[in-house]
């Protein structure tokens, strides 16, 4: 059992002061055996408290450290987190049942990559699920997680498989997602500059529509390709779910560096316009000369936080949520986190222990 000091305390408002200051502190309590207390919950945001995403993540991380928690609640401004050991292998279903944390939902996305870090260190297989959103607007979906923020992990050294039983698109929906993790040894990547393009990807996943509609997106996202000057492998990925939906992704890997964007099919909108949105978000991150876009930065942070040696990456732009989390990371550990750059510019990113 570890030797608990007192607890390190964390302002829930400071920077952005969302879910991903919660996230990261609990992760980064877990890994390194600080016993942490998070005050002023998500002080920053238009909801204060521990919403049920939240909670899952909170249950998840303790179960795989032993944590003791208190405030574990609904709504609660101020939670404590006290590891009890190292973080343990992981053979679970994680899950939100109905009613039992009060209105909200979870993406399973969000949930598994908080706990990719951890189950890296364990020394053991992790095999476990996450019920939840897994196709959602403005947040991680299953698309881009498998083919960019695990393949970046993977360039850390983390290997994880991933597996798609259904889909669930949109907010309170309850896809599933399944996830393999090896025992890994992290070691810093050197992404200063991207080299040679490997290629440009994109799936036009939907659920529950005519197949005809992921045909006009392909055919959509060849046009846009055409006119751009670069060939994208473009395919459809008709998936089982409990609702209809569509989500386009595009993503780009460089020699050293990968970056994508993500958009949701909304009722109304055609699906050439959600293509045309995917490829206009890739497109504009494939103009600068970043080796990460800005949502890989904040998924591989933890990463190279705890892996051996120097990490460098350029981002094109430094979001409060990236610069928050930096902030975090830096309150359980001495290590140097170089930003060059402000807030809302491209930055350059040096990390070593």
């Amino acid at each position: 059992m570890a030797v608990l000091g007192a607890p390190l305390i964390i302002d829930g408002s400071h920077g952005e002061g969302g879910g991903a200051l919660v996230r990261t502190a609990l992760a980064m309590a877990a890994l390194t055996q600080q016993p942490v207390r998070i005050v002023n919950v998500r002080g920053g945001t238009g909801a204060p408290g521990l919403n049920p995403e939240d909670l899952t993540v909170l249950r998840a991380v303790a179960w795989c450290s032993g944590a003791e928690v208190l405030g574990a609640d609904p709504g609660s401004n101020s939670v404590s987190f006290l590891p009890t050991r190292r973080p343990r292998g992981m053979n679970e279903l994680l899950d939100i049942s109905e009613g039992q944390d009060g209105p909200g939902f979870a993406n399973a996305l969000v949930v598994l990559n908080s706990l990719l870090p951890l189950l890296a260190r364990t020394g053991s297989y992790s095999s476990l699920s996450a019920q939840g959103e897994t196709y959602a607007s403005r947040v991680l979906s299953y698309d881009y997680f498998a083919n960019v923020t695990l393949r970046a992990a993977r360039s850390f050294g983390l290997y994880a498989v991933p597996d798609l039983p259904f889909a669930g698109f949109g907010r309170g929906s309850r896809g599933e997602v399944r996830l393999e993790v090896e025992p890994s040894a992290l070691t810093g990547v050197d992404w200063q500059t991207r080299g040679a393009l490997v290629g440009v990807r994109a799936l036009v996943t939907t659920g529950e529509l005519p197949e005809q509609v992921a045909a006009r997106g392909l055919q959509h996202l060849g046009r846009l390709a055409f006119y751009a000057g670069f060939e994208v492998e473009a395919d459809a990925n008709l998936v089982p779910s409990k609702g209809p939906g569509a989500m386009v992704t595009v993503w780009g890997e460089f020699e050293r560096g990968l970056g994508g964007c993500a958009v949701m099919g909304q009722r109304g909108v055609r699906i050439e316009a959600v293509a045309q949105q995917a490829f206009e978000g890739f497109a504009q991150w494939m103009r600068t000369d970043a080796t990460v876009d800005e949502y890989l930065a904040d998924q591989i942070l933890i990463l190279a936080a705890m892996a051996e040696g120097q990490t460098r990456f350029r981002t094109p732009n430094l979001t409060p949520r990236f610069l928050t989390s930096a902030w975090v990371i830096k309150q359980f550990l001495p290590i140097h986190i170089t930003i060059r750059g402000a807030e809302g510019e491209p930055g350059d990113v040096t990390i070593r222990r």
